[in-house]
């Protein structure tokens, strides 16, 4: 799957508990033309030990494999997140307003 949206959370460096292996997490908000009331939001984990050089507020890629990701809060309670295991995440560049044309002066 792809989605494409903005960094919402610096990305942290963690490590499997299994075999220390490194990755990256963050949350994104996926992005849709205008306003949007009910936004959809991800955890991504980067599974790469090297730095994305993401941050918060990039507008960015994620390229990889959707998964719901059930856990119990910290109160107890089954809650859950959308997880996408990435094997791409990468920042692009959103184009530059063009400047209106000037009309000609007389």
């Amino acid at each position: 799957m792809q989605a494409f949206g903005n960094v919402a959370t610096p990305p942290v460096r963690k490590e499997t508990k299994a075999s220390g292996k490194g990755y990256y997490e963050f949350r994104m908000c996926e992005s849709q033309r205008g306003a949007d009331a009910d936004p959809c939001w991800y955890s991504v984990r980067v599974m790469k030990d090297s730095d994305p050089g993401l941050a918060k507020g990039d507008f960015v890629k994620v390229t990889g494999k959707l998964k719901a990701d059930f856990y119990l809060s910290r109160e107890g309670k089954p809650t859950g997140t959308l997880l996408i295991i990435a094997f791409e995440a990468s920042k692009l560049v959103k184009p530059a307003a063009q400047p209106a044309a000037e009309a000609p002066t007389t």
